[in-house]
């Protein structure tokens, strides 16, 4: 019983000092290993904030380089738009006085091309004319000739032997000059006025072009393109902006040639005249008048155009 106590107190103190041993202060050298150990690592950490930091700085610098040339391309682009807009409002302020423009020029050329067909019919027609003249000649010279003699002395004409006078009663050649040999005074020609008119018309010389219709108007008011001449006397008028003129002008195209091709374009420019006179509600009625008239014509869609612009209704 004793030895096995004394067993049981061995093995206790045993126990204790392996207990302390574990217990107990580490020696020095691992101390020093950990604290170097710990040394590297703060050493780490703040390496790993340096470079932290330093791409931060570059990611920043980046992203401030980004925002300048993004600054940049938006300005451009902003003044990119406002001179576009600039250009959209100098366009839509001149298309109006553009379309004039080519509507009086396409005119022109259609006026120009029923001159050609017109002047083309009048020839055809006078070769009809002497054709039938030489023929009626032929046939009288035919009928009517004497047998053949010696010509009397004095029968020709003075200093040619042998030319005899033209047999009387035969109808005259059409163009022949008159008995006198010299041309009756007469009017300036249509086709050169007309023709004249339009090419200083388009040239913008308004001066010569009012004088040459004026004087188609005196001499030929009652022919094909009496219509036509009129209204570029409107034509005229309205681009210098003489809009009271131009009315009146319009008008009588309108009073005096009520079958002329010229009616449509002679009241929508007489209703733009009206407008720019400050009569508004009188071109309004005739914007309205020419587009409830001359439906599927270019006169229809420019007067709802315009009615669209003034914000009114068709």
């Amino acid at each position: 019983m004793r030895k096995r106590w004394i067993v049981y107190l061995a093995a206790a103190m045993l126990a204790g000092a392996l207990g302390g041993t574990l217990l107990g202060p580490a020696p020095v050298g691992a101390v020093a290993r950990e604290i170097v150990e710990l040394q590297q690592s703060v050493n780490q950490l703040i390496q790993g904030q340096k470079d932290m930091q330093t791409a931060l700085a570059q990611n920043a610098a980046v992203d401030k380089t980004l925002m300048e040339q993004s600054m940049d391309t938006v300005n451009k682009l902003t003044g990119t738009m406002m001179a576009l807009q600039k250009t959209v409002q100098d366009m839509q302020a001149n298309s109006g006085a553009r379309l004039d423009t080519m509507s009086t020029q396409i005119q022109g050329i259609s006026d120009n091309l029923q001159e050609t067909l017109a002047r083309m019919g009048k020839l055809n027609q006078q070769i009809t004319d002497t054709q039938n003249a030489i023929q009626g000649i032929d046939a009288k010279l035919a009928s009517s000739a004497p047998p053949p003699t010696a010509a009397a002395p004095g029968a020709g004409a003075p200093g040619i032997p042998g030319a005899a006078a033209a047999p009387s009663g035969l109808p005259p050649i059409p163009g022949a000059p008159s008995a006198a040999g010299v041309p009756s005074a007469a009017a300036p020609s249509a086709d050169l006025l007309y023709s004249n008119g339009l090419r200083d018309l388009n040239g913008k010389k308004y001066d010569l072009a009012t004088q040459e219709f004026g004087d188609y108007m005196k001499f030929y008011s009652t022919t094909d393109l009496a219509s036509n001449a009129q209204f570029y006397l409107g034509e005229i008028f309205f681009a210098q902006q003489l809009y009271d003129q131009a009315i009146d002008a319009y008008g009588k195209v309108i009073e005096n040639y009520p079958k002329s091709f010229k009616l449509a374009p002679a009241h929508l420019k007489r209703a733009l005249a009206l407008i720019s006179l400050g009569e508004k509600t009188s071109g309004v009625n005739e914007l309205r008048m020419v587009v409830k008239t001359y439906p599927g014509t270019d006169e229809e869609r420019r007067a709802k155009a315009k009615l669209q612009e003034l914000g009114l209704a068709s």
